[in-house]
């Protein structure tokens, strides 16, 4: 019976605001196109200095000289922590409303120009490193991303709504609870995530670097 309720109550939340899931979706896909093309206008040179330094990485991943994963999990877990904390932080703020969508659309930018370089240098290998290397924590933090850059929004525009338009004054308690236990929420996918890039991703990266090296 609860578990209905609480499946009516997400569908209910995913049809009223299915608009800007839609958009900020949307948004995140155009700078992971975006960071991809960036890869071809880079000069010959820029390439070479990238792939080298990438190299170096790769040699030390197979030699099992990367960070020990408990560095690595506090690495990974406050990086995105901060970056999901500044979104949560902005959708507070009136004026911070563009700016989780500029930040949405730079992380973007920075998944697609990873993976667009790897394949770039390294046709078939590069895609099977950016599998196994990105995409196995990015499969939390990703939809985290999106998800808490829809609520920022949402929670933004609410707030405009109250400032500015008299007539429809909703109590702003609730709401920043209900905004509180979302951050609350993401932080611990986030501790997922890094959990799994931790512990899975150089595993499975190292297995990849030694089979087609």
């Amino acid at each position: 019976m609860k578990k209905r309720k609480y499946q009516n109550v997400a569908a209910n939340h995913l049809r009223e605001y299915s608009s800007i899931y839609l958009f900020v979706v949307v948004l995140f896909l155009m700078g992971v196109i975006f960071g991809a093309v960036i890869v071809n206008s880079l000069s010959f040179t820029q390439k070479e200095d990238l792939f080298y330094y990438l190299s170096q990485f790769f040699g030390q991943a197979a030699d099992g000289e990367v960070n020990a994963a408990k560095d690595l999990f506090f690495q990974s877990f406050f990086h995105n922590s901060k970056f999901i904390g500044l979104i949560w932080i902005l959708g507070i703020s009136i004026i911070g409303l563009p700016v989780i969508l500029i930040m949405l659309f730079i992380k973007g930018v920075t998944v697609g120009f990873t993976v667009g370089f790897l394949v770039n240098q390294m046709g078939w290998n590069g895609f099977l490193l950016s599998f196994v290397s990105i995409l196995p924590q990015n499969l939390v933090i990703i939809p985290v991303f999106i998800i808490m850059a829809a609520l920022s929004v949402m929670f933004s525009l609410k707030m405009i709504r109250n400032q500015f338009m008299k007539k429809i004054n909703q109590p702003v308690l609730p709401l920043f609870f209900r905004y509180l236990t979302s951050f609350a929420g993401a932080l611990i996918l986030v501790a997922v995530a890094a959990g799994i890039e931790a512990l899975i991703s150089p595993a499975l990266l190292k297995a990849v670097i030694l089979s087609v090296g």
